[in-house]
């Protein structure tokens, strides 16, 4: 095994390209449109920090424009580049055309340790990469719309419209270039928590289909669960609170960048996140057993494995040892091309990152088109939702006083139902039903065709079909 070399992030998305492919009748050309990135803008600047220039390398790769504008975050980390950045536009393109969002894929990136550096200096450095991009139309509302992804946020975000507001002063639209901004700043309630609860409303259409629960080989609902989560940032924080708070599943193990917890009786996430706030480590965290290994914790026994950091996690060293039977890829790329083969080979389902983390890009979608529409959602409709509820309630509260003792309603239910959609309702509500959609195109694929044995291939096959019938529509 030790002989057989890894593949790459990007050669691992190249590989699964080229597996999906292969059962499709696509025009050598139009296939290899599909596949090769557009175009990769590499830009060097300085910026005067702390009395000497500092020289920062940074990305912004457009892979596909079948549909514009093209949709993908940026990221802050020393390990960026070209590569990384070109295999993760490609995984944009594939996971908007699953979903339905109308964006074709990109993906911006700074060579960078966020934590280096003071706020005032990394706002310095973020507004002078935005102007390097925004010069160029690499971020512009109608063209390319980025987003937060590792080490940024809303603040950087934030940063960035109002970079781009300075330099378009006449664009209405301004705020529409960017998505993931803080609420104050044109953000949609719902985006910090949106990817990891795409993550829960994954698994929940998952276990909605016995047959294919079963094919994990587990049973029952979500309720009981052992989950270990690999990486506590903000997807696998919230997609592990939402399991163990709303649907019952026992989190027994978390990992981190400095070890792991165990609890066999389950640990409270929202306790182990306020002590990594306070501490900035899991080190010391009572109630649960500490690791010092998180490989020991990735390759225990559970029920649901959530790799929710780093791509490339699991890889041919240690896939043989990963006891889940069911794994869901809440980061980019966790699973390389070599240990997707051997998992699946052990029998395990497998549901991937295209699909499972694209909470994030929904909701980016449905803030992109509040920020155009220069309303908030829920703002025209919810007191009429509300009014005609109230007339319904009148009727059931004449019906109680008519009945007596015979028929009351439900203690809370007039509050319930009286109350109007608002936007956070409303953006749970798309999510949920754009995760369910998606989910069903890919397991009709996954079980309708004898040659398709797992969902990311059947995934690839739905995505792909898409970006070519886009491609077609424009007459290539």
């Amino acid at each position: 095994m030790n002989a057989v070399k890894e593949p790459s992030f990007r050669e691992s998305v190249d590989l699964m390209f080229n597996r999906a492919v292969a059962l499709m009748d696509l025009p050598p050309g139009l296939e290899e449109k599909i596949r090769v990135c557009n175009a990769t803008y590499t830009v060097r600047f300085g910026v005067r920090l702390r009395g000497q220039l500092h020289t920062f390398t940074g990305y912004r790769s457009v892979h596909s424009e079948h549909m514009e504008p093209v949709k993908g975050g940026i990221r802050y980390a020393m390990g960026v580049n070209q590569d990384e950045v070109e295999a993760l536009a490609a995984l944009m393109t594939y996971k908007c055309a699953l979903v339905e969002a109308p964006f074709g894929g990109s993906k911006g990136g700074l060579r960078i340790d966020p934590r280096e550096w003071e706020e005032h200096e990394l706002e310095l450095i973020t507004r002078r990469f935005a102007y390097e991009l925004i010069k160029r139309d690499l971020i512009n509302p109608a063209q390319n719309v980025p987003a937060p992804d590792m080490g940024t946020g809303e603040r950087e975000m934030a940063w960035v419209a109002d970079q781009y507001k300075r330099m378009n002063t006449t664009d209405i639209n301004y705020r529409a270039c960017v998505t993931g901004k803080p609420i104050n700043g044109g953000g949609i309630q719902g985006r910090v928590e949106a990817t990891g609860r795409g993550v829960q409303y994954a698994l929940q259409e998952f276990f909605r289909h016995p047959e294919d629960v079963a094919a994990a080989g587990l049973s029952g609902s979500l309720d009981g669960k052992r989950v270990v989560v690999q990486g506590l940032g903000n997807v696998g924080y919230h997609a592990a609170k939402f399991l163990h708070e709303e649907d019952g599943c026992r989190v027994v193990g978390i990992i981190e960048r400095d070890g792991a917890l165990y609890n066999e009786t389950g640990l409270d996430v929202e306790a182990v996140h306020e002590w990594m706030r306070k501490h900035d480590t899991i080190k010391g965290f009572p109630d649960a057993t500490h690791s010092a290994d998180g490989a020991e914790v990735l390759e225990t026994d559970c029920d649901i494995l959530i790799p929710a950091a780093m791509e490339g996690v699991i890889n041919m060293q240690n896939a043989a040892r990963i006891k889940a039977p069911l794994i869901i890829e809440a980061a980019n790329g966790p699973v390389t091309a070599g240990a997707d083969q051997i998992l699946r080979e052990k029998g395990a389902v497998i549901i991937p990152d295209m699909y499972a983390n694209a909470g994030g890009v929904t909701v980016s979608y449905f803030e992109w088109v509040k920020n155009l529409s220069h309303i908030r959602f829920g703002r025209m409709g919810r007191r009429q939702e509300e009014a005609r509820h109230q007339l319904i309630v009148d009727e059931l509260q004449r019906l109680d006083q008519h009945l007596g003792d015979a028929w009351v309603m439900s203690p809370g239910f007039k509050q319930k139902y009286l109350r109007g959609a608002g936007e956070l309702e409303l953006v749970r509500s798309g999510l949920d039903d754009t995760m369910r959609i998606a989910y069903q195109s890919m397991r009709e694929v996954w079980h309708d065709r004898h040659d398709v044995t797992d969902l990311r291939t059947a995934a690839y096959l739905v995505s792909i079909a898409k970006v070519a019938a886009s491609y077609r529509a424009m007459g290539l």
